[in-house]
């Protein structure tokens, strides 16, 4: 079985400061960067369809609105290492032209750049997956991919 469409591709992180957030069509992965030797009773993580709580130590690291809906009871969260919290939220609206611009609405905002290379990235794992034969992990894009990028469906086969 070949590997996931973003192992093979790479991530587009978003850098904040206490981590990173990266996306795919289905998922937002958090990544929270706290004390070596935290303890996962340490760590209070509350996660709604459009809200996200974290807190280390008694302390706020994260909190807010999401940009936009997840699925409640399929969001989850690991302590790594003892030193890394990831976090997993599966988004609502799994279509390309969903691209998350920030993680919460107001804040942790991706640079236009890093947004332009998260949409493109989106797009690209929308072809792979209308193409499951072939490969586009490697590809580059250029035009108009803004919104998940052209719809073909309406081709005739």
């Amino acid at each position: 079985m070949s590997a996931p469409f973003e192992e093979r591709s790479g991530v587009v992180p978003c850098g904040t400061p206490w981590g990173r957030w990266y996306q795919t069509l289905e998922e937002v992965f958090i990544e929270v960067r706290v004390p070596p030797g935290t303890r996962a009773g340490e760590v209070r993580c509350s996660l709604q369809s459009r809200h996200i709580a974290l807190a280390v130590r008694g302390q706020e690291v994260l909190q807010g609105k999401l940009f936009d809906s997840t699925v409640t009871d399929e969001g989850t969260w690991t302590l790594e290492d003892r030193k890394l919290i990831r976090i997993v939220l599966m988004k609502t609206n799994r279509d390309a032209g969903n691209c998350w611009t920030s993680l919460l609405e107001n804040e942790y905002a991706a640079d236009p750049w890093v947004q332009d290379q998260m949409q493109r990235k989106l797009t690209l794992e929308r072809f792979q997956r209308e193409n499951p034969g072939f490969d586009f992990s490697g590809a580059e894009i250029s035009g108009n991919y803004s919104k998940g990028g052209p719809d073909f469906s309406s081709l005739e086969k």
